[in-house]
């Protein structure tokens, strides 16, 4: 699941992450998962990682030959809060059943457009910039955790330099993930840290931010959430909603529940995503019996 941009860094501000990777990260009951496809071979990622993120470049354009983007504003819309404390659910608004932003860049792309990647431990500006989404009281101590970055290839079709927090044991196999992606262009539309801005945004059900470390229980449960270790990671969380009951979130993203849609992001059983986090032992909640959470990975199986 994932969390929307913050004012600073986008066009609003959406609270998504927080419902996405604190709803559908419970207890549920996952289908066996596949036989892991065998593993490609991948060149190692550099040790270091930047601090801080750069001053944010202008956002990517269409040429004039490129594609109509989504005229939504994003984080503006503020649904009512429902009282287990999401937004309302509303069907999806007409420019975002065929979603398409450009990427804001907050960190600098690659200068030569191809796939690069750091791992590195998270240094006081990271911890800094990640506030509430992690503290002391948190399953997982800060030194077990690693500062990614990777190259993805965004809709507006240009290559962008995304950030995740993950178990540092398994740093290295998400990057070969993210990787193959990249190779393949599968595209992602926003990987940025959920900060204590996106904790505190009131619920637009808008946002589409892949992410991965948030230290919380999962909603609804006492124990704490596969995010809240940093062994799950939420794809395109827009178009690959979380649904159970009534409840779907993003809160505004019901036209994705119709998972015979084609469209680039949208993540079906077998597609190389699955295939990929499959192939380092991770498993996908869109095959889980009990509920579906098309967006979520994760190493535990929930």
């Amino acid at each position: 699941m994932g969390i929307g941009p913050p004012a600073a860094v986008r066009r609003g501000a959406a609270p998504l992450v927080l419902a996405l990777l604190l709803a559908g990260c419970s207890a549920s009951s996952p289908a066996p998962a596949p036989a892991p496809a065998p593993a490609p071979t991948s060149t190692t990622s550099a040790t270091t990682s930047p601090s801080t993120p750069s001053t944010p470049s202008t956002p990517s354009t269409s040429p004039s030959s490129g594609p109509a983007y989504s005229d939504w504003e994003l984080g503006v819309h503020v649904l009512p809060r429902t009282p287990d404390g999401y937004g309302e659910i509303r069907p999806t608004p007409k420019p975002l059943r065929h979603r398409l932003f450009p990427t804001e860049d907050l960190l600098a792309p690659p200068a030569d457009g191809a796939f690069h990647a750091t791992v590195g431990p998270v240094t006081a500006p990271i911890r800094e910039r990640m506030g509430e989404t992690w503290s002391p009281a948190c399953p997982v101590g800060l030194a077990d955790l690693a500062y990614v970055t990777v190259t993805f290839r965004g809709f507006d079709e240009a290559a962008h330099t995304g950030e995740l927090v993950v178990a540092a044991d398994e740093a290295e196999d998400v990057v070969s993930v993210f990787r193959a992606l990249f190779a393949a262009g599968y595209p992602i539309e926003e990987m940025r840290l959920p900060t204590t801005a996106d904790l505190d945004a009131p619920p637009t059900g808008d946002g589409n931010n892949t992410a991965a470390l948030v230290c919380r229980a999962a909603r609804g449960q006492t124990s704490w959430s596969a995010h809240a270790y940093g062994l799950a990671v939420d794809v395109n969380p827009f178009l690959n909603p979380y649904h159970k009951g009534d409840v779907v979130l993003p809160e505004r993203a019901s036209a994705y529940l119709d998972r015979s849609r084609t469209q680039p992001g949208i993540i079906h059983p077998g597609d190389l995503v699955v295939r990929e986090f499959a192939r380092i032992g991770w498993s996908w909640g869109g095959a889980w019996r009990t509920l579906r959470d098309y967006q979520h990975f994760s190493a535990t199986g929930r």
